[in-house]
């Protein structure tokens, strides 16, 4: 489907104007798309918990315990009073941590304006349920359009206006491919598109939401080989291999393979499994250090969504039987109790198979138990 269109060519009024923004989440990436949506002339509303971060965004204009030394641009607002933040609002973002998000909705619904979309900017699958994110929004509050927004996107680079993209998805009714100017994502990548942030527009969620999810877990893999003293070749196997756990996932619960390689699969994947900024990358190369779990993030209990997410990834990958052996790597690491050594050696002496779909072969590793050895005393 090609989208070739401009704020000019939106028609006035009806449900294309979107003027009036809530953002749901006072952390980082929360705070980062309020100055998005302002930067791109948006009336914005911070809502949050704390009244620290309250005061300090409406007196000072600044968010300094999550995204500190960053102005923030007029046109936001933060209140933690959630009708106050979502009672004029065109749209909804909900940029809350993925555990939370089935009481976040339950919290806004009877706040929400008929009909308006709520875009999810979180990442993951809900424990327990096995359900996508969008699934749990569209159980909560059912007569809402329910999107997701994903990407390469650092909070503190996004504030600053670098160059950003990211992916908008939501689902293409009949009459969004017959007017695709109107449909929620064309609508919100108007509104939130600007000078740094550039919004990409997909009608695949599903595609967009595992590559989300999975891009966590993947990306403590990758840490975890770094911070035991592996280099780029590792990494670069582990990403390609892992995004082709992503597209199994994706297409098995009806995403397409194509979505995964763009900016919401290969794209975050990238970002993530490659800098320290990331918290997954940087729980995953303390873990491969040889700290605890205890002892990283200097003893600080810093919420980590892939270590979260490599349970319910696993939980339901297993039920629709899909093979994910670097998540489930991962999973026997950080949940099972599993040495970090013997998890990969097992992993690395695998059989050997075909990279081409087409092709199913499956051959012992010649050199398998030469490999699980190796990797268990390097990693000792």
């Amino acid at each position: 489907m090609v989208l070739d269109i401009s704020p000019d060519e939106l028609p006035s009024g009806g449900n294309a104007a979107i003027a009036r923004v809530a953002v749901i989440g006072t952390g980082a990436w929360g705070t980062a798309l309020a100055v998005v949506a302002a930067s791109a002339g948006r009336t914005v509303t911070l809502w949050g918990r704390r009244d620290d971060v309250v005061d300090d965004i409406n007196t000072h204009r600044l968010n300094s315990r999550y995204l500190d030394a960053i102005p923030l641009p007029d046109g936001i607002t933060a209140t933690t009073d959630a009708a106050a933040a979502c009672r004029d609002a065109d749209t909804v973002l909900v940029v809350t941590p993925s555990r939370t998000l089935r009481d976040i909705c339950r919290m806004i619904r009877p706040h929400l304006r008929p009909g308006i979309p709520v875009v999810l900017c979180c990442k993951g699958i809900e424990r327990g349920t096995g359900l996508l994110l969008s699934q749990v929004a569209e159980e909560e509050i059912p007569d809402h359009p329910v999107g997701v927004l994903s990407g390469p996107t650092f909070a503190r680079e996004t504030a600053l206006g670098h160059p950003t993209a990211a992916t908008i998805a939501f689902p293409f009714s009949y009459q969004d491919r017959l007017h695709p100017e109107n449909s929620p994502a064309a609508r919100l990548a108007i509104a939130l598109g600007g000078k740094g942030f550039r919004p990409y527009i997909s009608d695949d969620p599903i595609g967009v939401e595992v590559g989300g999810a999975v891009k966590n877990v993947i990306a403590i893999a990758c840490g975890m080989m770094t911070g035991a003293g592996f280099a780029e070749n590792t990494r670069a196997a582990l990403i390609t291999r892992g995004m082709d756990e992503m597209k199994r996932l994706a297409e098995v619960l009806g995403g397409r393979r194509e979505t995964v390689t763009g900016l919401s699969g290969a794209g975050d994947l990238t970002l993530t499994c490659s800098s320290t900024t990331s918290r997954n990358f940087a729980l995953g190369a303390q873990l491969g250090a040889g700290k605890t779990r205890a002892e990283c993030f200097d003893g600080k209990d810093v919420v980590v969504e892939g270590e979260v997410n490599a349970v319910s990834v696993i939980e339901l990958a297993r039920k629709v039987k899909v093979s994910m052996p670097i998540c489930e790597c991962v999973h026997a690491v950080l949940h099972e109790g599993v040495p970090l050594s013997e998890a990969f050696a097992r992993l690395w002496a695998r059989p050997l198979k075909a990279e081409p779909r087409s092709l199913s072969i499956s051959l012992d590793h010649p050199g398998g138990s030469a490999a699980e050895e190796d990797l268990t005393q390097r990693m000792s």
